[in-house]
C-alpha cells in the first residue's frame, strides 16, 4: 500500500523563548497525507496490513460525529479498497441521515468515501467492546477487522514507534504531543533515547491517561498532563482561541507562507500548555522541545461552526487551511 510509504515529517521551528534558550519544534505530521494524516496514518499502518495479510476486505471502527479517526479510516479505506464501517455514538444522528450530514463535515467526508455508518445510543457505545455487543455487530456485518476507537492497539504504537527520527533522537531533549487514547504516546515512549523525555497532554479529564499509555509500554520516562484547564474533551476557551490565532499569524513567515495550523482539541492545548511550563521556569535552561503535530485539522471547520453558532470567538484562519 503505497499510502504507507511516508516519508519522514519535516521539522519547522514553532518560537524561541528565554533569548533563544529554548527551542521549540513542530514535527509536522500532519502534512503526511492530505487526508489520512498525522497520527492515524501511523496507527492504521499495520491495522490496514494485517486485514489486507488475512483476506478481509472490510474494516469496523469506532467514534463520535467529528473523530478524525473515523475520518481517517474512511479516506484510508477508500485509498487502499477496503470497505469500512463507522459505529458513531450518537442514535440521533441516524434519525435524519442528510440533515446530519449537511451539518457535520466530519461524517459527510467519511460518507463520501464510502464508509457505511452504524449510529448507536451512548449507553451501547459504553459497552462496544463487551460480548454481547459484539456479537450483535457480527451478525449485522459476518466478517470485519475490528479496529479500536481512536486506533489504539498493539499494531497502531508499532506504526507511532516510527515516528521519531534518528536526529530527533539526538537532537531533543522534551519530546511532546497530546493524547486520546494513549497509542501514539506509548510509541513515542518506548522509541526515544534514555535522556530524552516524553510530555504527554492528555485532551480528556482525568487521571486514567498514565495508565492507558501503561497498557503498552514498560517504560517510565514520561509526564502525563491531564486537561484541567478548559472543561474537558472538545471544550474551549476564547483565550485558547484568541492564543491560537495568534500563534499561526505569528508561524507565517516568508519561509513557511502556510504558517503552521493547530485545532482546538489536541494540539492548541498541547502548545497553550507547554508554553505555560515554560514562563512558569518548569522547564528552564538551554533545551530543545520537539513538539509533535498529530494532525486532527479535518475537525476545524465543524468546531468552528459549532463556535459561531455558540456567539463564541472563533478560529479566523480556517479557509487558510
Amino acid at each position: 500500500m503505497k499510502i504507507f510509504d511516508v516519508k519522514n515529517a519535516v521539522n519547522q521551528r514553532y518560537r524561541e523563548f528565554n533569548n533563544g534558550a529554548i527551542v521549540v519544534d513542530i514535527k509536522r505530521e500532519d502534512l503526511l497525507n492530505t487526508h489520512v494524516s498525522g497520527n492515524k496514518l501511523r496507527k492504521l499502518k499495520y491495522n490496514l496490513l494485517q486485514a489486507q495479510q488475512k483476506g478481509i476486505n472490510t474494516v469496523l471502527t469506532y467514534g463520535g460525529a467529528f473523530s478524525n479517526h473515523i475520518a481517517a479510516t474512511a479516506a484510508a479505506g477508500n485509498i487502499c479498497g477496503f470497505k469500512t464501517i463507522g459505529v458513531i455514538r450518537g442514535e440521533e444522528l441516524g434519525r435524519d441521515l442528510e440533515k446530519t450530514l449537511n451539518s457535520n463535515k466530519t461524517l459527510q467526508t467519511a460518507h463520501q468515501l464510502g464508509m457505511q455508518f452504524k449510529f448507536i445510543s451512548r449507553s451501547d457505545y459504553r459497552v462496544k467492546y463487551e460480548k454481547e455487543f459484539q456479537q450483535r455487530l457480527k451478525a449485522e456485518f459476518i466478517e470485519f477487522y475490528n479496529i479500536p476507537e481512536g486506533g489504539t492497539n498493539q499494531l497502531a504504537v508499532k506504526g507511532c514507534e516510527e515516528i521519531l527520527t534518528s536526529v530527533d533522537k539526538t537532537t531533543y531533549d522534551y519530546i511532546c504531543l497530546a493524547a486520546g487514547t494513549g497509542g501514539t504516546a506509548a510509541g513515542i515512549i518506548n522509541s526515544v533515547e534514555s535522556h530524552q523525555r516524553v510530555l504527554v497532554f492528555s485532551a480528556l479529564k482525568g487521571d486514567f491517561m498514565f495508565d492507558e499509555i501503561a497498557k503498552y509500554t514498560d517504560r517510565e520516562n514520561f509526564m502525563v498532563f491531564n486537561e484541567d484547564r478548559f472543561g474537558g474533551y472538545a471544550k474551549s476557551s476564547d483565550g485558547l482561541i484568541k492564543f491560537m490565532n495568534g500563534r499561526f499569524r505569528e508561524s507565517v513567515t516568508e519561509q513557511n507562507p502556510k504558517g503552521i495550523p493547530l485545532e482546538p482539541i489536541y494540539t492548541g492545548k498541547m502548545m497553550y500548555r507547554l508554553e505555560h511550563l515554560i514562563k512558569s521556569g518548569v522547564i528552564s535552561g538551554e533545551t530543545r522541545i520537539l513538539a509533535i503535530h498529530t494532525g486532527g485539522l479535518q475537525s476545524v471547520a465543524g468546531y468552528n461552526d459549532m463556535l459561531e453558532k455558540k456567539g463564541k470567538i472563533t478560529l479566523d484562519y480556517i479557509n487558510e487551511i
